[in-house]
């Protein structure tokens, strides 16, 4: 139990350590009202998730696109899941939380732990044989059964064909596609 803690501590030390810097560093840009961006809101994200003691931080993911936080993973109840979404809406300059989080028992944990894993290698597979969606660098995350697309294609058709292939893999609940199309210059 201590070793979690002073490895938890030490996590938060060493990213607080790097916001810090970068913020000291971004001051003089501050003044140019520029927005805060999204590597800055996820660090701050994950670090106060680490701060509280209602959910486990090191259980949950943190991405972060254009101010809109997307908190992903397993937690032990609804009261935690809850907590997690009003810790990332408590950061300032998040615009909205999209809440992923599965409410999975601890007992239940290992087998579907296990599960994720094999159907997300199986989607990376089906996804590898598309030539198209193997260049498009599409990163896939499974959670209790629920497939997560995340990453930038170059158009939508290449997005509906990877939440197509994804629903094609056994064992897919269901999936959520979360890619952006390329902007064309």
């Amino acid at each position: 139990m201590t070793t979690r803690y002073v490895l938890t501590l030490c996590t938060a030390l060493v990213v607080g350590g790097a916001l810090i810097a970068g913020s000291a560093n971004a001051l003089g840009k501050a003044d140019e009202k520029t927005p805060i961006n999204d590597s800055w809101l996820t660090s701050k994200t994950k670090i106060a998730m680490f701060a509280d003691a209602r959910v486990k931080g090191s259980e949950i993911n943190v991405e972060t696109t254009q101010g809109v936080v997307i908190i992903r993973g397993k937690v032990d109840t609804d009261s935690a899941k809850q907590a997690a979404e009003g810790i990332a809406k408590g950061i300032d300059g998040v615009k909205s939380v999209k809440n992923e989080l599965q409410v999975v028992a601890p007992a239940k944990r290992e087998a579907v732990e296990e599960k994720d894993e094999a159907i997300t290698t199986r989607v990376k597979e089906q996804i590898a044989k598309g030539s198209s969606l193997m260049k498009a660098g599409i990163h896939t995350q499974t959670n209790a059964g629920v497939v997560s697309l995340s990453g930038e294609v170059p158009d939508l058709m290449t997005s509906a064909q990877a939440s197509w292939t994804a629903w094609q893999v056994p064992g897919v609940k269901s999936v959520k596609n979360d890619l952006t199309v390329k902007e064309k210059a």
